[in-house]
C-alpha cells in the first residue's frame, strides 16, 4: 500500500520521530513522508512511533492508499526531499 504521514510533535521528539520514519518511508517535506509499506512494516512503524510520542500533545496522521493510479502530485515552488516518485 502507498501511504503519506504527516506529524506535528514537540520539538524534543521530532528527531526521534524524524529517524524513525526515515527508516520505513520517504521524506518528503518537513514533518511528511510517503512510500509504498507493507501492512507488517506499518505495524511496526506505529509501534515505534508509539513509543515515541505523547498522546495528549502530539499528533500522527497516516492517509493510506490502496493504489496511485489515479492521483496526481503537483509541486509549486522548491522541491524538498524524498525521492523523484511521489503520489
Amino acid at each position: 500500500m502507498f501511504v503519506i504521514l504527516v506529524y506535528d510533535v514537540e520539538q524534543k521528539r521530532v528527531a526521534k520521530v524524524l529517524k524513525t520514519c526515515r527508516k520505513y518511508l520517504y521524506w518528503v517535506q518537513n514533518s511528511v513522508f510517503e512510500g509504498e509499506i507493507t501492512e507488517a512494516n506499518l505495524i511496526k512503524l506505529k509501534s515505534e512511533l508509539m513509543g515515541i510520542i505523547d498522546e495528549e500533545k502530539d499528533s500522527i496522521i497516516i492517509y493510506r492508499f490502496r493504489t496511485t493510479k489515479y492521483s496526481a502530485v503537483e509541486i509549486i515552488g522548491i522541491q524538498k526531499g524524498g525521492q523523484d516518485m511521489f503520489l
